[in-house]
């Protein structure tokens, strides 16, 4: 397997050419890095007017491995050749450096590059990636990885305090400016130019510096608003990133949660964070702190809410659940809307850790929840209130990771072992090494809450001098009571019942088709579908003949499976019906929005058939539109989500933002598009 690195984007508040002069002290060699032992200049050479400065070397390493590993390869040393093309005029350094030793079995291959900043011309921007590809290594392949990648990642962040040492090495000798390249002619005639035209004149040298692109990070950023990270944590964020750079609007600190949830294996975050935005959009999730209005008897009986922050400065919740009618809550509301409750505190939650980050001046990316149980008992085990918080932990574990910082219970009575017992298989080990529990009154003093929370900001109700005005709960009146009947009706959670989007099946020979009637030519049908499963032709047609019944094929006689057939066997194309617009193909994953303007009235059919499956090349991190087909089983069936809409054409305007899902900057991951456009209709595909 590939292993590859990507740095982010790395400053020096110096001038390009002071970086440049740091970065010459480290040849011939550098005892900074003890890895690096010597070099030598295989080739130099220099452009006509200076401005270009290209030199070869052979670069020799001392890898720390094991002894008995280095005499079965038969090698002391590792050497390895960098290129190193320096453009004075541009003022940019590209190096690029392979092995050439064990060339045959390992490949590995580096490229680096100093710029100048894209917005202070006084600053050097230093950018690093690479690559590991071991073939066969006398059986110790995987050995050779891990040193190789231990031996890399030791050195990467050591190759910047190089620099920043040969800079201050500069700065002690009285090195504190190096004079811009400029061409020979300007240099002549500066030479002859009095003090103040000179001075006029280096101030309209330019530097050429390219935009820093919208899809790095620099590492002073990561830092600042996302924490301390390891390199290659680093690397597996920006790789991440990039992947989901032609959707992703958004926020840093959602991608890296989902990585750290999955120990920065970028593959298995990858799959957990596509199956979340597919139900962000499809549920409306974006949405729900501004549509989700909780029953006035929910703000009075549910005993939980915000209260300040923790000694850290995350977010504090506060749950007395042992006060909490847990039943009563589940019979009055229903799963549903106790769903809707929790993923709007999530959701709340999200946006005070940014709040927070802001005011404390550091990352703050998680939220400490306080839990009081002092009157837990038996009533609590009811079984579908435990069936129902077990069902929002799955909710919340697949689509909220490693929001919780730290989950303090107090007041723990006897019977709390057993809900313990019930719930915690459902709960991932890293959350669960973020609970601590107090039985009885322990929870006081040092060792207790105190050490987490301030203790002007512990509630009241806990023995602290802070007024708390979460909800005391209570019994919920049966007169607020569903009846059974509708309860057993809501089996399974159906968030967003009344959502717009409609889903379907596709079978091979078996299309889903659907009308849409138009009254006046010139107008828009619209269009926003996802491919949940399978590959997709989509078609659009102007039919000529009304569609006498709707037929649904024999093999999705399945409960809940959408397919309808509307154009019969017995229709000729281009006589009772007419392809409006070229087939779109449609990839696994793909989300699309598009329009068509009509040309005459009518019936027009729209149609989604099965497309034959694509072959699947292999970069190390695929695309967004092949990645959903690891997600599932394969089979025959085909899924699609979609919603359409017919707009006058005065009311058209030619954007798709009245079809926008993505609302909220969790969910711009999904928002970003490419267009390509046919005749009289647009498409956009999100890939």
């Amino acid at each position: 397997m590939v292993q590859k690195y990507q740095s982010p984007v790395r400053v020096y508040k110096h001038p390009f050419e002071m970086v440049m002069a740091a970065y010459e002290k480290r040849f011939p060699t550098c005892p900074q890095i003890p890895v690096f032992v010597g070099s030598e200049v295989l080739s130099e050479v220099t452009g006509e007017d200076g401005s270009l400065h290209i030199i070869e070397r052979s670069c020799k390493l001392n890898v720390d491995a094991p002894r008995l590993l280095k005499k079965i390869a038969g090698v002391e040393y590792v050497y390895f050749v960098q290129k190193n093309t320096l453009n004075w005029k541009d003022r940019t350094l590209l190096i690029e450096a392979h092995n050439e030793t064990f060339a045959s079995r390992v490949t590995v291959i580096e490229r680096c590059s100093y710029s100048v900043h894209p917005e202070n011309e006084d600053w050097t921007c230093f950018e690093q990636s690479a690559s590991l590809d071991i073939k066969s290594f006398f059986g110790f392949e995987n050995t050779v990885e891990k040193i190789a990648m231990k031996q890399y990642t030791a050195n990467i962040k050591r190759g910047k305090e190089v620099i920043e040492y040969y800079l201050n090495e500069l700065i002690a000798e009285g090195i504190t400016e190096i004079p811009r390249w400029v061409p020979p002619e300007k240099r002549a005639l500066m030479s002859r130019l009095p003090l103040e035209s000179l001075s006029r004149l280096t101030e309209r040298v330019v530097c050429c510096a390219s935009n820093l692109s919208a899809d790095k990070l620099d590492a002073d950023y990561i830092e600042r608003y996302l924490g301390q990270l390891t390199p290659m944590q680093e690397s597996c964020l920006i790789r991440l990133r990039q992947w989901l750079q032609e959707t992703h609007k958004g926020k840093d600190e959602h991608i890296l949660r989902f990585l750290r949830a999955r120990d920065f294996n970028v593959d298995k975050a990858r799959e957990m964070l596509c199956q979340s935005l597919t139900w962000r959009k499809q549920y409306q999730v974006d949405y729900i702190l501004e549509t989700w209005r909780p029953p006035a008897f929910l703000q009075e009986y549910y005993a939980g809410g915000w209260h300040f922050h923790d000694s850290e400065g995350r977010p504090l919740y506060i749950l007395r659940l042992g006060q909490m009618d847990t039943k009563g809550l589940v019979k009055a509301l229903g799963e549903e809307a106790l769903l809707r409750h929790v993923l709007s505190i999530n959701e709340e939650g999200q946006k005070r850790c940014e709040e927070n980050t802001k005011i404390f001046g550091r990352p703050i990316t998680s939220w400490t929840c306080l839990v009081d149980l002092e009157g837990l008992n038996m009533r609590h085990l009811w079984r579908p209130g435990v069936k129902a918080l077990l069902r929002i932990i799955e909710v919340v574990e697949a689509n909220y990771p490693e929001t919780l910082g730290r989950l303090l219970i107090v007041r723990a009575p006897r019977v709390f072992p057993v809900l313990w017992t019930l719930v915690s298989p459902f709960i991932n080990d890293n959350t669960r090494q973020k609970f601590l529990v107090y039985s009885g009154n322990n929870y006081q003093g040092v060792g207790g809450l105190v050490d987490y929370i301030d203790k002007e900001i512990i509630p009241d109700f806990l023995g602290g001098g802070c007024m708390c005005t979460v909800p005391e709960g209570g019994l919920v009146p049966k007169s607020l009571y569903q009846t059974e009947e509708a309860l057993e009706n809501s089996d399974h959670i159906k968030l967003w019942t009344e959502t717009i989007y409609q889903s379907a099946h596709v079978f091979k020979g078996a299309p889903h088709e659907i009308v849409i009637e138009i009254l006046e030519g010139s107008s828009v049908i619209t269009w926003d579908f996802d491919i949940l499963k399978g590959d997709l032709v989509f078609n659009i047609f102007h039919s000529k003949r009304s569609p006498q019944n709707s037929k649904k094929d024999p093999s999705a006689s399945t409960p809940g499976v959408n397919n309808v057939q509307l154009i019969e066997k017995s229709w000729v194309l281009g006589v009772d019906y007419s392809m409006v617009e070229s087939p779109l193909m449609c990839r696994e994953g793909e989300s699309i929005q598009g329009s068509h303007i009509t040309r005459w009235p009518g019936l027009y059919i729209l149609q989604w058939k099965v497309n034959g499956p694509a072959p699947v090349s292999g970069p190390a991190l695929p695309r967004v539109d092949d990645v959903l087909a690891s997600l599932q089983v394969s089979s025959h069936k085909c899924k699609v989500m979609y919603y359409t809409e017919v707009l006058a054409s005065e009311d058209f305007r030619g954007s798709m933002t009245s079809l926008e899902s993505c609302h909220s900057g969790f969910s711009q991951l999904s928002g970003g598009t490419t267009s390509s456009s046919q005749s009289q209709s647009s498409s956009l595909v999100s890939r």
